[in-house]
């Protein structure tokens, strides 16, 4: 038995544990559900496991085996594409913004070398404040 089928057999043994204090229309609506579920289960599991006829051309036919879990070296590598396509654009947005990102910084420098006043006005608390009182007057 192995460990899915162990922790399988303790979870149905603690739901059973709990549908004794259930009416029996509940119950027997929850014993027609696991029916269906294990029902379902067992069909998913055959179809898995069973072998396929492939036809291959030329008036040949082979059999395959499994549900395809094994793939080729051009499957791995088609599956790993959307990845791929995903990180690149990841890069070229980060790029993208980075380059906005200095090109705004650009523009603020280039504007406070290019102004009347000195870059140190800037810095002044009572510059600040003059700058504030402007604002409030204008209004």
């Amino acid at each position: 038995m192995t460990a899915e089928d162990v922790l399988g057999a303790r979870i149905a043994a603690r739901l059973d544990a709990g549908t004794q204090d259930l009416p029996y229309e509940v119950s027997e609506r929850l014993r027609a559900a696991r029916m269906q579920a294990l029902a379902k289960r067992k069909v998913v599991a055959a179809v898995r496991t069973a072998p396929a006829v492939v036809h291959q051309g030329g008036g040949t036919a082979a059999l395959q085996f499994g549900g395809g879990d094994h793939f080729s070296l051009w499957g791995r590598l088609a599956s790993a594409l959307p990845l791929l396509a995903l990180v690149a654009g990841l890069f070229v947005i980060q790029a993208v913004l980075d380059d906005d990102r200095v090109n705004e910084i650009a523009e603020v420098d280039a504007a406070l070398l290019t102004d009347d006043l000195p870059p140190q006005a800037y810095s002044d608390p009572g510059f600040v404040q003059f700058l504030k009182t402007q604002a409030t007057e204008a209004r």
